[in-house]
């Protein structure tokens, strides 16, 4: 076994392989960049060694510097993580030259499956289930075009090289993939160095299903069942679970037997997993091999109880694998959902900044589920525009998908971020979504039930009622402790029973018949509505993030920050600012004007920080609806920012290679 193993990835895939190392009794070596000299990996490991400037491809994607700090160091061995390096068949082969064992797949099975153009073309000999499309290499918009037109629309832009859903476009129509095909180019030029495009027919209302394989170097392998990752938003996954609610025993084995036989076709070792579509009678198509660990595999082990860095480090050092396919079992069901540095409100624009609080919820076993954070920052990391905007992978584990799903949305609601803005209002909503939770997905799920984009959990009459109650032990709870320390200079002043409690605006009367304790929150609250009675129990105190408790039998955890005369409460997606006052002040407030924010509609705001890539207009210029105005790069994501109406260019402030700051003016309109 190796003594000493490099980890030649960052943030928290890199902490993940450093907390196996350590059970496993081996030594780990840290790489970095500049800007992330002090992140949690560098920290966790027992070495550290810079290699560079932030960018990527000054640093992580550096082969000779990664192979100079395994000497340095004296690694025996790299694993890649994922990203990066991982499936990059000239790095394994440099190592290979070095002496340096890479914890991962052969060099050949590396550019047989990495290439996405020849993988397909080796599943189809291998009598794997491919879907239609163009194999050879495009190379100009009108070739991709007629291409098109003879595979039928829709129509699949991928890159060859491609991954994590960069270089990647779905075609309805000749002019979509004349746009499309430049796009992906690009991207797939800034994010793989290689800009090969190929193009497949696109199944629809397709499901994304994997298949785990894992295999040693003696010929043995076995699939370790299914991954569900139907849930994506431009094709970049944001919730997975395992195994899937769509197939069955049947389906699961034929497509485990077809991504053994792919595997066995190219002398498969390590962990790597086979994507499929599927469509909605259970037909399956070889989609792509990731000969590396997946973002997902967490989902993985917390159903079958394998630990897959583990045996990927164990098959790296020539050991048999000592797992057989009738000992792989599924218990239970997991859930990840990717916690994200983005903005849900403002069209999952990437947000950067610091973590001014991060504060997940606690790992390990819950009322009736399990939770697990996979992560690489701590309160005060940095998030940076140089990296993929994940901040953490949130998994539950429990017996049931329906225990799972609550286990998710109860960790979601503790789950508390300042600094920047993240998407867990988002997978909180789609926590509580009716067609999430009777499993009926497809990789069109968001676009088809948010198709205007995220503007936050509905506000119901049962979250009504709970945040009502809610703000209102809050408030009061406060207003308790500044009345106690003034009862100790002042006479006490009588207790009001009749509040007003203003969501966003929205009065909801209450009252206090039994009176209040505070800390713990004891109170029984009377709803002027309807005169319902719920009783209010917690152990919140002025100052704790999260309010637990209950109201009434409901058990729920609320985020409570200050805002200017209230609170804003989050739970399940929603937020809302919550204003407690008397009846006569309640009254007042409702004459009061209301602030109306800047007319913007004549400029083009930047969405996100970013670079600009391309200004695509000039002034003085007419344009018409849709047309592109402007290109911003963020996280490795190119931006095409469009006109929203027919309009005309007045001034443009911003020119290519500006890096702008989120609502920066990048041009202004007659």
């Amino acid at each position: 076994m190796f003594r000493k193993i490099l980890i030649a990835n960052r943030g928290e895939i890199a902490c993940r392989i450093i907390k196996s190392a350590k059970k496993m009794g081996i030594a780990t070596v840290a790489v970095h960049s500049d800007a992330d000299k002090d992140a949690m990996h560098v920290e966790m490991a027992d070495e550290a060694v810079l290699i560079g400037p932030a960018p990527a491809a000054e640093s992580y994607l550096v082969i000779d510097k990664i192979i100079a700090a395994c000497k340095d160091t004296g690694a025996e061995a790299v694993h890649p993580g994922y990203g990066f390096l991982s499936e990059n068949a000239a790095f394994a082969r440099a190592l290979a030259d070095a002496g340096i064992a890479f914890i991962g797949p052969n060099v050949a099975a590396i550019e047989a499956m990495g290439d996405k153009i020849e993988s397909k073309k080796f599943a189809s000999a291998a009598k794997v289930s491919t879907v239609p499309g163009h194999l050879g290499v495009i190379e100009t918009p009108e070739e991709a075009v007629k291409i098109a037109d003879d595979i039928g629309y829709p129509v699949m832009i991928k890159a060859s090289a491609g991954g994590g859903g960069k270089g990647m476009r779905i075609a309805w129509t000749e002019a979509e993939v004349a746009d499309g095909f430049d796009r992906a180019r690009s991207e797939a030029k800034s994010s793989f160095g290689d800009d090969r495009v190929f193009i497949e027919k696109f199944i629809v209302e397709p499901r994304h299903i994997e298949i785990q394989v894992l295999g040693d170097k003696h010929g043995n392998a076995i699939y370790l069942n299914e991954r569900e990752c139907s849930i994506q938003r431009r094709n970049q996954k944001v919730i997975e679970e395992a195994p899937s609610p769509f197939l069955d025993k049947k389906t699961r084995k034929a497509m485990g037997e077809q991504a053994l036989a792919l595997a066995r076709a190219v002398d498969y070792e390590s962990a790597g997993t086979v994507e499929f579509i599927v469509d909605k009678d259970r037909n399956f198509y070889f989609l792509e091999m990731n000969t590396r660990l997946q973002v997902e595999h967490p989902v993985t082990e917390l159903i079958t109880g394998i630990d897959l860095v583990e045996q990927m480090i164990r098959v790296a050092a020539g050991e048999t694998l000592s797992i057989t396919q009738d000992q792989v079992k599924i218990d239970g069901w997991a859930i990840e959902s990717r916690i994200y540095a983005e903005d849900p409100f403002r069209n999952f624009m990437p947000s950067i900044g610091r973590l001014v609080r991060y504060r997940p919820p606690s790992e390990g076993r819950h009322d009736g589920y399990l939770v697990r954070n996979d992560t690489g920052v701590v309160e005060g990391s940095e998030i940076s525009m140089f990296y993929d905007p994940m901040i953490a992978k949130l998994c539950v584990h429990a017996a049931t998908r329906s225990a799972a799903i609550t286990g998710m949305s109860e960790a979601l609601d503790a789950f508390f971020i300042d600094g920047i803005e993240h998407n867990i209002p988002f997978l909180s909503d789609l926590m509580r979504h009716a067609r999430w939770r009777e499993g009926r997905l497809s990789t069109s799920f968001i676009a088809e039930e948010y198709p205007d984009g995220f503007t936050g959990g509905h506000l119901d009459a049962e979250a009504e009622l709970l945040l009502s109650a809610v703000a209102a032990s809050v408030e009061l709870s406060n207003r308790y402790r500044f009345e106690d320390s003034a009862e100790r200079h002042f006479a006490p002043r009588e207790q009001r029973m009749d509040w007003v409690v203003r969501l966003d605006g929205h009065p909801v009367e209450i009252h206090l018949p039994a009176g209040f304790l505070p800390a713990p929150i004891e109170c029984e609250i009377v709803f002027g509505a309807d005169g319902s009675n719920q009783a209010v129990r917690s152990d919140w105190r002025p100052g704790d993030l999260l309010w637990e408790g209950t109201v009434g039998e409901r058990r729920l955890t609320v985020q409570v920050r200050r805002s200017l005369n209230g609170w804003r409460l989050t739970w399940r997606g929603i937020t809302v600012t919550a204003e407690v006052m008397t009846e006569r002040i309640a009254e007042l407030a409702t004459l009061m004007p209301e602030k109306v924010p800047p007319d913007t509609s004549k400029m083009l705001l930047c969405p996100m920080p970013g670079l600009v890539v391309s200004i695509a207009v000039a002034e003085g210029q007419e344009v018409k609806a849709g047309e592109t105005l402007a290109i911003v790069e963020a996280m490795k994501m190119e931006n095409v920012l469009r006109a929203e109406r027919d309009l005309t260019v007045a001034a443009i402030k911003a020119e290519p290679g500006d890096s702008l700051a989120v609502d920066a003016v990048i041009m202004e309109f007659e």
